[in-house]
């Protein structure tokens, strides 16, 4: 195992979800193969859900007017678009303590509340489902694809979504309204004061960049 991670951290604003798809298993190649870094991917997309294997197996389908698109990452269904910011860290994961995907969520986890707590917010795990959840509420969602221990997908935070949007979805257990916003829980917090929060906490004993 190597002992140090080198991120290179991309901004890309607004990508179409089937356009960050290619791009990621492109990406994930070419890290495979040490053509690149370690790389993450940040930016937000137009409304879609997505629907994960579990969500398609259990027969679990979003409103009829939410457009969507399958993936083959974990977990259900998963609501992208305005207000949510989105990472896919297309990570080699082969340093100490990665020794398995509940290991690396994780890590994941553990970054996104301290991401949190820099803004002033409390973030916890729940033993309903991984992720991150304020007040009772899930506003993080975490759903990895791994090809030799190599990720692509990533991670959500809801920040600021159009109201019943994201609320309105439900699956994997867990029932509608359970996954919602910062906005909705009434925490005033903006797009570019998460993002510098989660690059903050990034060298915080989880990514040594």
């Amino acid at each position: 195992m190597s002992g140090e991670r080198k991120v290179d951290v991309r901004l890309m604003g607004l990508v179409d979800y089937t356009e960050a798809l290619e791009l990621m298993k492109e990406l994930q190649k070419q890290r495979i193969d040490d053509k690149i870094f370690d790389t993450l991917l940040i930016m937000e997309h137009p409304e879609i859900v997505t629907v994960g294997p579990r969500a398609r197996n259990d027969g679990i389908l979003p409103p009829e007017d939410y457009l969507t698109h399958p993936v083959d990452r974990g977990g259900g269904l998963t609501w992208h678009g305005p207000g949510q910011l989105v990472a896919y860290p297309i990570f080699k994961w082969d340093l100490e303590g990665e020794v398995s995907v509940a290991a690396i969520i994780s890590i994941l986890e553990e970054w996104i509340i301290k991401a949190l707590a820099v803004c002033g917010i409390k973030g916890v795990r729940d033993e309903r489902m991984q992720g991150v959840w304020v007040d009772d509420k899930k506003i993080s969602s975490i759903g990895l694809s791994f090809l030799r221990w190599t990720s692509r997908h990533g991670f959500t935070i809801n920040y600021n979504t159009p109201k019943g949007r994201v609320e309105m979805l439900a699956g994997c257990g867990l029932d509608s309204d359970t996954t919602t916003s910062l906005a909705q829980l009434r925490y005033d917090i903006e797009r570019d004061q998460l993002l510098t929060a989660l690059l903050q906490t990034m060298d915080e004993s989880i990514f040594r960049t």
